[in-house]
């Protein structure tokens, strides 16, 4: 079974959950893992995420505020337009202390994430390292949009040819001449998809 610590996403949190009051920051890139666009449509695996923020040490566990920020490769919905845009989200998540006695005298130690919830993520049993991979795939993969736009006011492509009515604000489709109409609307996709590539 793989240790939280080997994963990509392991981040150190050890004197933070050694010392309540404490602060430790997160301001790291981690690799996009594997299988994350059956999560994140738009987010390719390997790909750097931004982590900025921190965990805070409190009286019952660990609070972890942060901004992810992921490069997103899309499509708008309405015109097909290629769309690639950084995507940010706040998240925060809760890692709760257990404390485990010690028996050769009375001292406590707190250790973070022994008891798991459904609304916690996974550290390791000696509470040196949080997996950050899981609050990703939950919390940022509900941030994004379903249906990207290239623009609030995108008009799509028309119906009859393809044209992009962005680009073309004034195409009336004349359907005396689809023939001709149909052929300048692959012409200008042909034009977009060689110069994406």
């Amino acid at each position: 079974m793989a240790r939280p610590e080997d994963s990509a996403w392991a981040v150190s949190v050890a004197q933070v959950a050694s010392r309540p009051g404490q602060s430790s920051p997160v301001d790291a890139d981690f690799p996009a893992p594997s299988g994350i666009g059956d999560a994140i449509v738009g987010v390719t695996e390997g790909e750097p995420i931004h982590v900025n923020g921190a965990f805070d040490s409190i009286v019952d566990g660990l609070v972890f505020h942060a901004h992810i920020t992921a490069p997103v490769h899309a499509e708008c919905t309405r015109c097909l337009k290629p769309l690639q845009h950084d995507w940010g989200t706040d998240v925060t998540a809760f890692f709760p202390y257990s404390y485990k006695e010690d028996e050769t005298d009375d001292d406590t130690d707190i250790i973070a994430g022994e008891e798991e919830s459904e609304d916690t993520y996974p550290l390791s049993p000696d509470g040196c390292f949080a997996d950050l991979e899981a609050l990703l795939r939950d919390t940022f993969a509900e941030s994004l949009p379903l249906q990207p736009l290239c623009q609030p006011d995108c008009k799509g492509l028309c119906p009859q040819c393809g044209i992009n009515l962005n680009e073309h604000p004034e195409h009336k489709h004349d359907t005396t001449d689809i023939r001709f109409a149909a052929l300048a609307g692959l012409k200008e996709q042909l034009e977009r998809e060689t110069k994406d590539r």
